[in-house]
């Protein structure tokens, strides 16, 4: 949760910044964002392609139940978007639906709809996913209680693979951890194609 109170106060410390600046002193010019989002997309393939944890869990006999975890946790959290979409008018179906498909990845999310979509869209997101992740480290015990132990890795989303790890091993058993990891590291390397798919449907 640390990581992520950082990443937060970065944020309003920039915002902070921006309101202090002379009009005039321009930092963020567009071709940063595509480099910064190049690198991450870089990070994310060498995270996947180096986690033995992965590997592993591919090489299992049950990997086809492994395997609809994540597609379960994008079919439901595209659902809850497009319900989102429709108790917000000001939102449209595209942008709520960019913005789940963050999955809990708010710095990778909230850079792809900012270089696409605005600045706006990707306050929303970098907040939407954000509050995703939190929600897991608070409410985990919570989840297993009343909705199974799969669930934190669930609302976790991509998260599960690092992050929301410790509390998913720690509330619903180490036995799941496989699955926690195997969700986010699916999760995760599926956000910038999703949110690319979703944007240019």
């Amino acid at each position: 949760m640390r990581n992520s109170l950082v990443i937060l106060g970065c944020f309003l410390a920039g915002i902070l910044a921006g309101r202090l600046l002379p009009s005039s002193v321009s930092l963020t010019p567009d071709h940063y964002t595509l480099y910064v989002l190049c690198a991450l997309l870089l990070f994310v393939g060498i995270g996947v392609g180096g986690d033995a944890h992965f590997w592993q869990a591919m090489r299992q006999r049950d990997n086809l139940r492994l395997a609809l975890l994540p597609l379960l946790v994008v079919i439901g959290t595209l659902v809850g978007s497009a319900i989102v979409a429709l108790l917000l008018p000001q939102m449209t179906l595209r942008d709520a639906l960019a913005v789940g498909a963050g999955f809990g990845y708010y710095s990778l999310s909230s850079v792809l709809l900012t270089q696409t979509r605005g600045e706006t869209l990707g306050v929303i997101a970098l907040l939407a996913n954000l509050t995703r992740e939190i929600a897991t480290l608070v409410l985990a015990p919570l989840l297993v209680r009343f909705f199974g132990r799969l669930a934190p890795i669930a609302c976790g989303g991509a998260t599960a693979m690092d992050s929301t790890l410790p509390i998913i091993v720690r509330f619903s058993g180490k036995e799941y951890s496989i699955a926690a990891l195997f969700s986010g590291i699916v999760l995760t390397a599926a956000v910038p194609f999703l949110i690319f798919l979703i944007l240019n449907a």
